[in-house]
């Protein structure tokens, strides 16, 4: 049994090494059928940061981006990916105390980088009373657009994901480890 735990074990270490150096995806596409917004913020300001406004739907938005982003440039390998639903409010936490969202979604990779996806719809601003929502209007060389959307990367070195993970793999040997020294002494005891 031990000799199995070990090779599991090993087999983890190797596949999460892989894992967690497989290059992530980079320089994010824009919006098809978009306009990228070049207000101050939104484009070299910012670091990992690019607006677009657009009519797509949040679930189209958010699909769009969450397949782009499942899959490392490298050989196409899917990675581990799943998606967060956040407050509006997470958003002016994370990028900046000024960004307006009706929506936060983040498409995470666990142990590495994770893409925050904030979509602003103009007339329905939760934090704007409902009078005064047209002040917010979205008009872009002269087109009305219903979303601005936001992409903010967040990345991770590769040095600091791997020392995180064989900690947390080094945790989890010695709890199984001691897990198993007191079972065996409360079976000696019994």
């Amino acid at each position: 049994m031990q000799r199995f735990i070990k090779i599991f074990f090993i087999l983890i270490l190797l596949l999460g090494t892989v894992y967690l150096v497989l290059p992530a995806p980079d320089n994010f596409p824009g919006l098809p059928d978009a306009v990228k917004s070049i207000e101050p913020g939104d484009t070299t300001q910012m670091a990992n940061v690019s607006a677009y406004y657009t009519d797509l739907s949040r679930k189209e938005v958010v699909d769009f981006y969450f397949n782009y982003f499942s899959r490392s440039p490298f050989l196409n390998i899917p990675l581990i990916s799943y998606k967060l639903n956040h407050p509006p409010e997470r958003i002016r936490e994370v990028l900046r105390g000024t960004q307006q969202s009706t929506y936060v979604e983040e498409i995470v990779h666990p142990f590495r980088e994770s893409v925050f996806v904030s979509g602003f719809e103009w007339n329905n601003d939760p934090f704007t009373p409902p009078w005064a929502q047209k002040q917010n209007i979205l008009i872009v060389n002269g087109k009305t657009y219903q979303f601005k959307v936001t992409v903010f990367y967040q990345t991770s070195s590769i040095w600091m994901r791997l020392i995180i993970f064989y900690l947390a793999m080094g945790l989890c040997c010695l709890l199984i480890n001691e897990t198993g020294r007191l079972i065996k002494r409360l079976k000696h005891e019994s």
